[in-house]
């Protein structure tokens, strides 16, 4: 991997399935790590779901909440109905972009977080609140501190990527992004 500069930034123009489950998968882990700290630490078993979801997205390509959003005419970016139209749909698990990275990285980070805050300190919802913080952000500004991370070190980035014709990046249903 070749080390980049620059700012990585994913398109905010529409809310397509990816974009969208980053904001409900951030608004579910704010919300079970405030029930965890002020009304039951039980509700840390919802943050380590969410993570076991993020993980198995990023392994299978399959998400339960992509599939709901696809089923209510959301349309992917980063993913590809089965044959076709399928009724299904499934992230590219072709290789180990940019984006597919940031869930296993979430998935992995959350769940570690909330193990710890079980057995050794509840301070550690402090770090699920910040990545369910930051997952709300990035969702809603096409901002994140970890995509660009792994942007900085090489990773190949799908939905912002580098090197198109013109500077013109694509949108599967859309068309040519708006520049700017």
């Amino acid at each position: 991997m070749a080390f980049r500069s620059g700012i990585y930034m994913v398109p905010t123009h529409r809310w397509y399935i990816e974009r969208t489950v980053w904001m409900i998968a951030g608004i579910v882990l704010l919300l079970s790590t405030a029930l965890a700290v002020w009304v039951d630490p039980r509700w840390i078993l919802l943050l380590v779901a969410t993570g076991i979801a993020s993980v198995t997205v990023a392994l299978t390509g399959f998400c339960v909440i992509g599939n709901a959003l696809y089923r209510l005419g959301f349309t992917p970016m980063l993913g590809t109905a089965q044959e076709g139209e399928s009724k299904w749909y499934f992230m590219q698990t072709d290789r180990w972009y940019l984006e597919r990275r940031i869930y296993m990285a979430v998935g992995f980070n959350i769940s570690v977080a909330s193990l710890l805050s079980i057995v050794h300190s509840p301070w550690w919802l402090a770090f699920t609140g910040f990545v369910g913080t930051a997952m709300v952000w990035f969702a809603a500004t096409g901002f994140c501190i970890m995509a660009n991370s792994f942007y900085w070190i090489g990773a190949e980035p799908r939905l912002a990527p580098e090197g198109k014709p013109d500077g013109i990046m694509t949108d599967p249903v859309a068309g040519p992004l708006p520049q700017g």
